[in-house]
């Protein structure tokens, strides 16, 4: 409560001082004579970088803004310890602290996650849509932390703004805050949105968007939509060389005009627009791309593997011409290293390589090559070669009782080849993975030895709770590879279950139903050096036959918080079917 009202001090003393002094209190017609300046923040979370938002709150400062707005994930938030929480929200408020000028804040999806936290951040915060004025201008915050979608878009919010933007009408401009750019699914690809359309109704000027950690900008029906990347959430250079940073926007009589700052130098507003981002992510997901999968068994040797690379052109007014090259480690081998490509826009090329290797299956081969994306800029597109190991899951005349004691015969040829994260040998302590079936049913085992068995992190007891930041093992399973379905399971030492169902929406993008919960026997056990696991899981709980397919798309990994260290089957960890291993049925 103090800070809110410290926030607002600076306002209030304006406003008496204007009254004294005449000063012009508002902003008139679309512009005026007064400007007003404030700044707007990017994701801080998500992966965050510390130190990298505090230092970006400090350059602010030193602006001397207005005021300041946020475009949301301040915390990092999720699960149910809200505890944590709180303290979240407590660090937070302090890195703001050094602002002078009052700040606004947007909620995202860190923020907000389900009701409790909602609640959290009405009271520790503000509400989690509203509005306000400042000189003549109108500010609107919007909460888009729980929909991925406009046509989503809660009716009793949509209710609340045609209202809110009706009363302001007379507003010299008016700005929105929303943390998702729902915008880009829609406005970008030439489809209609539903916001937007009540946005150019009623005169808004503005939107200001996050989430994406990458900033780009568009305009529609006169609108200026500015995304803002990352102010300290995990991000990687995009073509424009920008990484943290912040954006300036001053409103004079000339409008509304957007900086992009970050160290040491201000960029324009169209620096890199919304639609040369659907180029660059056209080129990261089309440019360089398998023909083919690449399994690896590990009964055989890789020697002399043909494989070839379809290279294609998305770019519609770009030819270019580059040279391919593999960066290579370790044992492998490929072949040739490089190969020029010149490609027309919309054009395809095949090139054809021979792989070898004689050592660990990680790291694996990088192919690297320069796009153009636009005149006399180039985006260069690196793709580690994407193996897919393949196990194998045995057919048993007689299924294994679940105990956690994993000494029935059914359990044969373990897995025990896993890797770190950067593709060196797993730095955990040993573990090994089982599988097998009846015709109902897939059945996992699993023995992960500790050297400290007292120190077992198993915290969460809480069904869908924070299992994956426990001591655990996890598994990713595509029960149909022609399905872009895949459902993730994570179990602790304790049996607690985190589980979710990851699919494939109607934009193409991934969605997690966190309401989907299986219904599985499990049983673990504890004993001097190490804990093991055994679960049944029937066929039908993720919504297949035995009979449906002889493979399975498949990850599985353990993780030691102990020890820092997670050991990964096949790299890299993601839902992403096209990343999973196969899992053969015999």
């Amino acid at each position: 409560m103090f800070r809110r009202i410290n926030f607002l001090m600076p306002l209030l003393i304006y406003s008496f001082v204007a009254t004294l002094l005449c000063i012009p209190r508002s902003v008139e017609g679309k512009g005026g004579t007064m400007p007003v300046r404030f700044a707007v923040i990017g994701d801080r979370t998500g992966g965050h970088t510390p130190g990298v938002y505090g230092a970006i709150i400090s350059e602010i400062e030193l602006l001397k803004p207005d005021f300041v707005m946020t475009v949301g994930d301040m915390i990092e938030g999720y699960g149910s310890d809200y505890t944590r929480t709180e303290a979240e929200w407590d660090e937070y408020l302090a890195l703001v602290e050094p602002l002078f000028c009052p700040i606004h804040f947007t909620p995202g999806n860190h923020d907000i996650w389900d009701d409790r936290s909602r609640d959290i951040y009405r009271n520790r915060i503000s509400e989690n849509y509203h509005s306000f004025d400042y000189l003549g201008l109108h500010f609107v915050v919007l909460d888009v932390s729980l929909i991925n979608r406009t046509e989503d878009f809660p009716q009793d919010q949509l209710d609340w703004l045609k209202k809110d933007l009706k009363k302001n009408r007379k507003a010299a401009q008016t700005f929105v805050f929303m943390h998702k750019p729902l915008w880009f699914q829609t406005l970008t690809h030439g489809k209609s949105d539903r916001l937007h359309e009540v946005f150019r109704e009623y005169g808004v000027d503005a939107v200001f968007t996050g989430h994406f950690h990458n900033y780009f900008s568009a305009e529609y029906d006169g609108i200026k939509y500015t995304s803002i990347g990352s102010s300290g959430g995990g991000s990687e250079p995009m073509p424009h060389g920008l990484l943290y940073h912040f954006a300036w926007v001053t409103v004079d009589e000339r409008g509304i005009s957007v900086a992009v700052i970050k160290k040491d130098s201000v960029l324009p507003w169209d620096n890199f627009t919304a639609q040369q981002l659907v180029l660059v992510d056209s080129l990261q997901r089309a440019g360089i791309n398998l023909d083919g999968k690449i399994v690896i068994s590990e009964e055989t040797p890789l020697e002399n593997l043909m494989f070839s690379l379809r290279i294609h052109n998305p770019a519609a007014g770009f030819a270019f011409a580059d040279t391919l090259r593999w960066e290579v480690e370790g044992g492998w081998k490929v072949e040739p290293v490089c190969l020029p490509v010149v490609l027309l826009p919309g054009g395809d090329q095949y090139l054809e390589f021979k792989l070898s290797n004689q050592g660990e299956l990680y790291p694996v081969p990088v192919v690297a090559l320069n796009f153009a994306y636009a005149e006399g800029e180039l985006f260069k597109v690196e793709h580690p070669l994407q193996l897919t190991r393949e196990t194998r899951c045995y057919m048993v005349d007689s299924p294994p009782s679940i105990d956690g004691r994993i000494d029935e015969a059914c359990w044969q040829s373990p897995v025990v080849n896993l890797y770190d994260a950067s593709g060196t040998p797993a730095k955990t302590d040993p573990v090994q993975f089982y599988f097998s079936m009846d015709e109902a049913n897939l059945y996992l085992a699993a023995t992960c030895w500790d050297n400290e068995i007292a120190g077992l992190s198993e915290n969460t007891a809480e069904h869908d709770g924070a299992v994956y930041n426990d001591d655990c093992v996890g598994y990713f399973f595509q029960p149909d590879t022609d399905k872009d379905e895949v459902f993730q399971i994570y179990i602790n030492p304790r049996g607690t279950v985190y589980d979710v169902r990851f699919f494939a929406n109607d934009q193409r993008q991934w969605d997690a139903a966190r309401d989907w919960n299986g219904e599985f026997e499990i049983k673990t056990i504890k004993a001097e050096d190490y804990w093991s696991l055994e679960a049944r899981i029937p066929f039908d709980q993720l919504g297949v036959k035995i009979g449906d397919a002889d493979k399975w798309g498949v990850n599985f990994r353990r993780k030691q918080p102990r020890l820092k260290a997670a050991a990964d089957w096949q790299l890299p960890v993601s839902f992403d079917p096209n990343t999973l291993g196969m899992m053969f049925f015999e």
